[in-house]
């Protein structure tokens, strides 16, 4: 096994196995795992998918994922790390909004197995990429930080349109209007801006009738549009809790909360916990689509 620490902002290893081993791994943001050789099955949650060569995964921020190896797999993860959105002077209008992208990611992720990259292109851009980044680590080092990072981004880029593309949202029915998918998607990339939001804006961009939209809502994703809207919010509110160094000022700012005595109210009532007491535990609520019980 090959283990190439991130100097700061990733770790990335390169490992063949034959039987899968339980990783000691605490994964706070997401891994990208790329198989270069091999065949199995990849488990989530009791859910299972079959992997082959160059299939493409996010492991979310759960402890419960393995792979049932059929044939010896040669395995690449790319771990991203706090470090890579801490102290990086997040003021930074770019570094700001790709932030907001790699969040976008994680937040809409439905945490189930299966190849997450949906175009071939993609696929070998992916490939290249990581490979860009192996050597630049075996080769440079410390010297390879800024190149890397930037590699990185664009990892996170090609993930981004990936997740828009597919089917990653929860509580969807099978049989559901199209027009909720991109209703959810219209709502998770505004979830910045309340006014885009609102029952009569969203009635007009997907024409339906502004006294429908709420029923329509709850009748295709099982709950209130309001409540959807909040714990978007609140997964996002998680993921900068855990992986940033915004503020609370900034953060409550930021996603639309009146001040920080709101945001503070909000989060105890919807994730079970205060916002200091969240932190101590360093482990996502909202974020986990279901936990492991075996």
């Amino acid at each position: 096994m090959e283990v190439l620490e991130a100097y700061e902002p990733f770790k990335i290893q390169e490992v063949e196995l034959s039987e899968w081993k339980q990783r000691p791994v605490k994964n706070n943001f997401f891994e990208l795992v790329l198989v270069k050789e091999g065949k199995g099955t990849q488990c989530i949650n009791y859910n299972e998918y079959p992997y082959e060569k160059e299939s493409v995964f996010l492991l979310p921020p759960l402890k419960c994922h393995s792979f049932n190896i059929e044939k010896p797999t040669k395995f690449i993860f790319l771990q991203f790390t706090d470090s890579f959105f801490k102290n990086s002077n997040h003021i930074s209008i770019n570094q700001n909004e790709w932030f907001k992208e790699a969040s976008y990611i994680l937040s809409n992720y439905n945490q189930l197995p299966g190849d997450i990259i949906k175009e071939n292109i993609d696929r070998q851009h992916l490939k290249s990429l990581i490979a860009m980044i192996l050597q630049e680590s075996r080769n440079h080092g410390k010297e390879s930080i800024i190149l890397i990072k930037s590699l990185m981004m664009s990892i996170m880029e090609i993930l981004l349109r990936n997740i828009k593309r597919g089917n990653f949202f929860e509580n969807q029915k099978n049989n559901r209007d199209e027009r909720i998918t991109k209703m959810l998607m219209y709502i998770n990339e505004n979830i910045h801006q309340p006014h885009l939001l609102k029952v009569e804006h969203l009635a007009d961009v997907f024409m339906i009738s502004p006294t429908y939209v709420s029923e329509f809502f709850k009748k295709q994703v099982n709950i209130s549009l309001r409540e959807y809207t909040i714990k978007a919010k609140l997964k996002l509110v998680e993921i900068r809790l855990l992986n940033s160094d915004y503020t609370l000022t900034e953060i409550a700012h930021e996603l639309g909360f009146t001040d920080v005595s709101h945001l503070s109210k909000t989060f105890k009532r919807y994730v079970g916990s205060s916002i200091r007491e969240f932190k101590n535990n360093g482990e996502y609520v909202l974020l986990k689509r279901s936990s492991c019980t075996v």
